[in-house]
């Protein structure tokens, strides 16, 4: 894998993490009014329309997939999108918001692991202590000792904890698809997936939590969130996979919460703390750290023997 296709992965994936950072302060107006399965099912429709109408008009050149694809498509976006992004509404719902940041912070993690066992990614000692030196950077900015973990938000921190782990497998099932067929289609066929479970969801979630009024402002939102969030940011997410080895495209995660935080300072008027000087840094430095690996690596096949056959 060259240089350059690494500075890419990782800029895509940096960009897309950017994206969801800010999401949220345009998710938490819109969630006052849309239930979030609801909303969750318009983003994916949105992403559905304008990824399809993109593929329709670059058919010729696009590798039609095969029905095994599709299939395999299908579940992964409903792990994905479905369970997955489900999960973390219904933990954000449940839990706090701090919470959320500091749970799903351990999704590079997971991706970490699920590359060396399905994918057999080798990992570098470098790439281990990029991990260590940005998931201490998100510590630092969100604070753990701010998380509430007692029994009033034990439901969702169980739903967080799924979401956490779910996307990590997420991503490491796409980057196995992804080699064989154009990102733009695995996204649509994925996010076609997630619809499967969402719609059903929806349709229950709204016997009991109706939608409310909703203006212009709402319309602005629901619209950034499908189109900017959903089908901007996953294509750029599962691109950023297809390009570079899991592991190190599992850091760009960490931009989330640190743009959320800078978003936060910058149109709430919140406090520049020193926690998010360092944390930042830290993030920064484990991004950087990861782009460049060195050849010495260890398998978690090798360390642990119940892994093999």
């Amino acid at each position: 894998m060259s240089y350059s296709y690494n500075l890419r992965g990782i800029l895509f994936g940096l960009l897309a993490a950017a994206i969801w950072g800010g999401m949220y302060v345009v998710s938490d107006v819109v969630l006052k009014i849309i239930p979030p399965f609801t909303l969750l099912t318009m983003r994916l429709l949105l992403g559905s329309l304008v990824l399809g109408t993109m593929i329709y008009f670059q058919r010729t050149r696009l590798k039609a997939p095969t029905r095994t694809q599709i299939l395999q498509l299908i579940g992964i976006g409903i792990l994905g999108f479905g369970i997955s992004v489900g999960a973390q509404f219904v933990g954000t719902d449940e839990s706090t918001a701090i919470n959320g940041s500091l749970v799903t912070s351990a999704s590079p993690a997971f991706i970490l692991v699920f590359a060396a066992i399905l994918l057999r990614e080798k990992l570098t000692l470098q790439r281990v202590t990029a991990i260590l030196l940005a998931t201490l950077g998100v510590l630092v900015i969100i604070d753990p000792s701010k998380a509430d973990f007692s029994s009033e938000t034990f439901r969702g921190n169980i739903a967080l904890g799924v979401a956490a782990v779910t996307w990590g497998l997420y991503s490491i099932l796409i980057r196995r698809v992804s080699v064989k067929l154009d990102t733009i289609i695995v996204t649509f066929i994925a996010f076609i997936g997630g619809l499967f479970l969402t719609v059903p969801v929806s349709f229950i979630e709204l016997q009991t939590r109706p939608i409310g009024m909703i203006d212009f402002a709402t319309i602005l939102g629901i619209l950034y969130l499908g189109v900017i969030s959903t089908a901007g940011a996953m294509w750029l997410w599962n691109r950023a996979f297809a390009l570079v080895d899991a592991s190190i495209a599992s850091l760009t995660f960490f931009a989330q919460p640190l743009v959320g935080t800078v978003l936060s300072v910058i149109l709430l008027h919140q406090e520049i703390l020193p926690s998010l000087i360092l944390g930042g840094t830290l993030i920064i430095m484990g991004v950087l750290l990861s782009i460049f690996s060195p050849d010495k690596s260890f398998s978690l096949r090798k360390r642990f023997n119940f892994f093999s056959k």
